[in-house]
């Protein structure tokens, strides 16, 4: 991403922002509310094109290629998926939920759906769990399970990204420790960027991160130099809660 403006209307929103994201690592992006991460997180699959009057400037390139020169958005949400910060299962079932995806981009033999099925719930750490209840609705999985079939629903078309809006805000800390556990496995397949307010868990799960401020990328470096020495005043203030 180089020189990255985004505009709602007249407020600036990302002001020239340069960052790079490497590949099969968790980068983190942390910061105060409203200070742009979300913002920038959607950017990376082209989410921010729902939202009337934005406009954006500068180059936004995955594996080389320019994404807002690309008309293929559908290719692009392909691979790269999105997890939200609550979880947003289909009223429909485990499996179904996990297949909707792929069946979406054109396979529709049993056979494949179901290895597809099982490769994503390992992947997600759900399958022994679930195995023997795909076919019962997703709404009656608890909140951590629920959060995890959306990220098994997520792999489902083999993204080459990952990105993850605030995914264990709205879970209990048992949840939250599977969710953590599971992005440290996830980056061996691919790269995951995560939003949070929590900056313990920016810590403990990523191994680059991002401090936010009014929409200004402040530093971007290696977490455990970003927490524990900083190379901004505002980082430092911010990593040690004397922030405002």
């Amino acid at each position: 991403m180089r020189k990255a403006n985004l505009y709602y209307g007249d407020f600036h929103a990302l002001k020239s922002i340069d960052i790079e994201i490497p590949a099969q690592k968790v980068t983190a992006f942390i910061g105060p509310s409203g200070c742009g991460k979300t913002t920038l997180l959607k950017c990376f699959n082209r989410m921010n094109d729902l939202v009337p009057e934005c406009k954006l400037t500068g180059e936004f390139l995955i594996g080389g290629e320019d994404i807002y020169k690309s008309k293929d958005v559908t290719g692009l949400r392909k691979r790269v998926g999105m997890v939200f910060q609550k979880p947003n299962p289909f009223p429909m079932s485990i499996y179904d939920n996990v297949a909707y995806g792929p069946r979406v981009f054109g396979i529709k033999k049993r056979a494949q759906l179901d290895e597809i099925i099982e490769r994503s719930l390992r992947q997600a750490a759900m399958w022994e769990e679930l195995k023997d209840r795909l076919n019962r609705s997703a709404l009656g999985l608890s909140g951590g399970q629920q959060q995890r079939l959306c990220i098994a629903r997520a792999l489902a078309t083999q993204p080459g990204v990952l990105l993850m809006d605030e995914p264990t805000s709205a879970l209990d800390p048992g949840s939250t420790a599977k969710i953590e556990e599971l992005m440290s496995e996830l980056k061996k397949v691919t790269t995951v960027v995560i939003v949070t307010h929590n900056m313990q868990q920016a810590a403990r799960i990523s191994d680059n991160t991002g401090f936010f401020l009014l929409g200004e990328l402040v530093e971007y470096g290696q977490t455990e130099q970003i927490f524990s020495a900083p190379a901004k005043e505002e980082t430092q203030r911010y990593i040690s809660g004397r922030f405002g």
